[in-house]
């Protein structure tokens, strides 16, 4: 059967991979804690469910507006004032099925066959396949635990080329948590002031989750701003993954491209999502910040845990709900029967003598690491890491 030769320019997320063996595993009695997980544990707040129950029974059930209902985009709009400081108008709103696809929207609207798109690593893993769809080239910048995975202005500026079209980051960032400062965004935006010719995709979506100081957008900088694509959407901040909204917020040429692709691939969004998430944007959030507090709570445990097994370096993160290990000292070693000899080989050891799903740090651009997600119980985690220190300690 002959299918399409698309579908060898990119891969299945790692991700998914990995949640879709921790199921397999658990279909066969096995109990397999999950810290792939990119999903807050937590239940969508009470008062947003009650709003969705009230949607399908007001009747909300026919085709929506292509960029979304007029009311959800000037909730967006009030968000980005409120939150951000950022002035948006509904025309530069654009709501979408996930914010994956907002990124694959912006992508797909900006870049053509041969462009270059500069994406510092690590990553989150569709960053690059998205690219590899669209035609474009990923061009994958590594850079440095000791500057916290950040990308330097002077790292950037060395890698724009004629052919760069695009740059896309993400902050708190998925997977390593890192967060940019005002001033480091500053330091960045005044490169791209000097290459116009350059969009910026600011992948926002945890921004909530931040455990240092106020989420900071590079979109502020106004001298840029007709160039940044915001991307953010409500699975992390208000625990509505399964919902699938996102959105993004962009200069209104850019916001139209993004309609015109989306009329073709899906239309308008679930109708009683976007009544569901009106309100999840222009109520308080109380529930957000309790939910951010846990995960605050969780995060110091699980670094506490870490530091109990030798070898092993990890930055603690400022933001999102991972912890990105360097486990690099533990390649080349065998529990007995089998060797080590990457992180892909760590993971699946993890999961299958441990039980533990994690993911492999290849998948974000860094291969001596593995993300390890704090996104479950407290007691679940307390497991996990006890099934993970025993793992690591049979590796010789």
């Amino acid at each position: 059967m002959q299918l399409s030769s698309r579908l060898k320019l990119f891969n299945e997320p790692e991700t998914l991979k990995m949640a879709k063996l921790g199921r397999e595993l658990r279909s066969k009695g096995l109990d397999v804690i999950d810290l792939s997980l990119g999903e807050p544990d937590f239940d969508t707040p009470e008062h947003i469910k009650q709003s969705a129950i009230k949607a399908i029974q007001d009747n909300w059930s026919h085709y929506t507006p292509v960029a979304g209902y007029p009311e959800l985009r000037d909730a967006v709009c009030t968000k980005l004032k409120r939150d951000n400081s950022l002035d948006y108008k509904p025309e530069n709103i654009v709501v979408s099925t996930g914010a994956k696809q907002s990124l694959a929207n912006a992508v797909l609207a900006v870049v053509d066959k041969g462009d270059e798109v500069i994406i510092p690593t690590p990553y989150w893993v569709t960053y690059s396949e998205i690219v590899k769809l669209g035609e474009a080239v990923p061009r994958l910048i590594r850079t440095s635990i000791k500057n916290k995975y950040k990308l330097t202005a002077e790292e950037l500026e060395a890698q724009i080329t004629d052919k760069t079209k695009l740059f896309i980051f993400s902050s708190p960032c998925n997977p390593t948590g890192s967060v940019y400062s005002k001033e480091e965004l500053k330091a960045l935006a005044d490169v791209f002031a000097k290459h116009p010719k350059v969009f910026i995709i600011s992948d926002e979506i945890y921004e909530y989750i931040n455990f240092v100081d106020k989420h900071e957008s590079i979109a502020q900088f106004d001298f840029i701003k007709d160039r940044v694509i915001i991307i953010n959407g409500l699975s992390k901040g208000f625990a509505m993954t399964g919902y699938r909204l996102g959105y993004i917020a962009s200069h209104a040429d850019i916001a139209k491209a993004c309609e015109k692709l989306q009329g073709q691939f899906t239309s308008g969004t679930n109708s009683i999502t976007q009544r569901a998430g009106i309100t999840a944007l222009t109520s308080d959030l109380r529930p957000t910040e309790a939910m951010v507090k846990e995960f605050g709570r969780r995060r110091k445990r699980v670094m506490e845990f870490l530091a109990e097994i030798p070898g092993i370096q990890c930055v603690e993160p400022d933001g999102a709900f991972y912890v990105f290990p360097v486990i690099k000292n533990y390649f080349r070693k065998s529990p007995g029967s089998e060797i080590i000899n990457n992180a892909d080989d760590l993971c699946m050891y993890l999961l299958h003598t441990a039980h533990v799903s994690t993911v492999t740090g290849s998948a974000f651009g860094e291969p001596d690491c593995i993300r390890i997600s704090f996104a479950n119980s407290m007691s679940k985690i307390e497991e996990a890491y006890k099934r993970l220190k025993e793992a690591f300690a049979k590796l010789k």
